[in-house]
């Protein structure tokens, strides 16, 4: 559902979370199951738009750098040195191009949320984060693992320094929080946060156009609805880069978490 629907639509149905199931842009199977859809599409035009940019920036590197080739390495330096060196340590450099991808296809993702006549973040829908989630998930526990041994990662991941006989109760307690409240908090901090602001964003523009069409009279307040509709993208902007950011620096600490001595 984008914001140039019909006016007579939005005042007959109003937003609903059912605007985030969308058509199958192309048919896939006999009943037309939601594959490819608008969301989909956004995803590989995301992949795409980050790969090409990449690729443009540095296709002649120079030893001072033109805009493109700024522009790529401001890019990655910002994650590297302010997200992957400052949470991780010196070990978080050769996690840097893993953040910085992760970072830039959330941020793009997040993006498309107030883009005119696109208005739909794929990040609105729980799946994509949580896959992203998961990734991330495995990686941190991967990189424990590798780096302690399986044993000691669990040991120092499960067993805090306490006495023995209150580990009954705090090892199921580090359990659930550092093997199901993280991947789950990760996942969901970023779908509601693009969720309501997706919802926000189509209450106030199609509220604006219901109200004009239902009475002349109310003309001042769909005005005063599309000048918060303005406010509130702007702050849906901020939201949209603080989001991509907080997920970036939330892996980081996961990772750091994982190569540290004691957990």
């Amino acid at each position: 559902m984008v914001i140039g629907q019909s006016t007579v639509l939005a005042a007959a149905f109003p937003p609903s979370v059912e605007d985030f199931y969308l058509p199958s842009i192309l048919p896939w199977g006999a009943h037309d199951n939601y594959w490819f859809t608008k969301v989909t599409l956004l995803v590989w035009v995301a992949v795409a738009a980050i790969i090409i940019f990449f690729l443009w920036a540095y296709r002649k590197p120079q030893l001072v750098p033109t805009k493109k080739q700024w522009m790529a390495e401001s890019a990655y330096g910002f994650v590297r040195n302010n997200i992957a060196v400052d949470m991780i340590g010196p070990a978080g450099v050769r996690f840097a191009p893993y953040l910085t991808t992760l970072f830039l296809f959330v941020l793009v993702n997040n993006f498309f949320g107030i883009v005119p006549l696109i208005q739909m973040s794929p990040m609105s829908h729980i799946a994509f984060p949580a896959v992203l989630a998961v990734i991330s998930y495995v990686m941190f526990i991967w990189v424990g693992m590798r780096h302690h041994g399986p044993l000691k990662y669990f040991k120092h991941a499960l067993i805090p320094p306490a006495p023995w006989f209150i580990l009954p109760l705090l090892i199921p307690i580090e359990f659930f929080s550092n093997f199901l409240v993280r991947p789950f908090s990760l996942a969901v901090r970023l779908f509601a946060n693009m969720f309501a602001g997706h919802m926000l964003l189509l209450v106030f523009t199609l509220g604006g156009f219901a109200m004009l069409n239902a009475n002349v009279l109310l003309a001042p307040v769909s005005v005063l609805s599309w000048v918060l509709t303005i406010a509130l993208t702007l702050l849906e902007f901020l939201v949209i880069c603080l989001q991509a950011y907080v997920f970036t620096v939330l892996t980081a600490s996961y990772v750091q978490g994982s190569l540290a001595d004691e957990h």
